[in-house]
C-alpha cells in the first residue's frame, strides 16, 4: 500500500491515492507527495556549524520553530482565559470587585504575552507550513486576532470603569460575554494548535 505526505503539515495517507483534502489541514490533493523508503531514511548529519551564513533574523527564526516557542507561549493565553472568565463570572454573579481586578490582572497578562504569541505563530505559519492559506490556518489566525482585540478591549473597558461587573447593567452582560468570546477564540486556536501537532 502507498503512502503520501502532506507537504503543508506532515500528515501520512495510506492508500493508492492521496485523499482530496488532508484531514489535519485542509491542503489538495496535488500538495501531498508519495513517501518512499529512501525519503523516509534519516538524512546524513551535516559537518558544518548549524545556521551558518543564515542572518541574525533568520536563526532567531529558526531557533523559535526548533525550540516550539509558539506552543509553549501560547499555554498562557490558552491557561490564564478560563481563569479571567471564572473570576468575571463570579463577580457579576456575587458582585465581589476583587474578582473583577483578577480577571482584570489576568488580561493584563494574556495582552502582555499576545506579541510573543502571534509573533511566534506567523513565524511558524509562514516557515513551518508555507505561509499556507487552507481553512484551518485562516481560522487560527481569524481566533488569534480576536483573542487580542477582545483582551486589548476588555482591558481598556476596565481601566476606564473598573465597577463595571458589581453595577447592574446591561453593560456588565456585555463585559462578560465579551469574555466568553475571548475563551471560545483561545479554544478554538489551542484545538487548531493541538490537531495540527498531533496530526488527528
Amino acid at each position: 500500500m502507498k503512502q503520501w505526505q502532506c507537504t503543508i503539515c506532515g500528515y501520512i495517507h495510506t492508500g493508492e491515492e492521496p485523499p482530496e483534502k488532508c484531514p489535519v489541514c485542509g491542503a489538495d490533493k496535488s500538495l501531498f507527495i508519495e513517501v518512499t523508503p529512501q525519503k523516509n531514511a534519516a538524512p546524513p548529519k551535516s559537518s558544518s556549524k548549524p545556521f551558518q551564513g543564515a542572518s541574525l533574523y533568520h536563526r532567531i527564526t529558526d531557533l523559535m520553530i526548533q525550540h516550539h516557542i509558539h506552543p509553549i507561549s501560547a499555554h498562557v493565553p490558552n491557561g490564564v482565559a478560563p481563569a479571567a472568565f471564572l473570576f468575571v463570572f463570579l463577580s457579576v454573579i456575587f458582585r465581589f470587585e476583587s474578582l473583577s481586578t483578577a480577571a482584570f490582572y489576568n488580561l493584563v497578562f494574556v495582552l502582555v504575552c499576545l506579541p510573543v504569541v502571534m509573533l511566534a505563530g506567523f513565524n511558524e505559519w509562514h516557515k513551518k507550513y508555507r505561509s499556507s492559506k487552507t481553512p484551518l490556518f485562516v481560522t487560527k489566525i481569524i481566533a488569534a486576532f480576536v483573542v487580542a482585540t477582545a483582551a486589548l478591549i476588555l482591558v481598556v473597558w476596565y481601566a476606564i470603569d473598573p465597577g463595571i461587573t458589581t453595577t447592574p447593567s446591561a453593560a456588565r452582560i456585555v463585559f462578560l460575554l465579551l469574555h466568553l468570546v475571548l475563551l471560545a477564540a483561545a479554544g478554538i486556536a489551542g484545538f487548531i494548535g493541538g490537531k495540527l501537532v498531533f496530526k488527528d
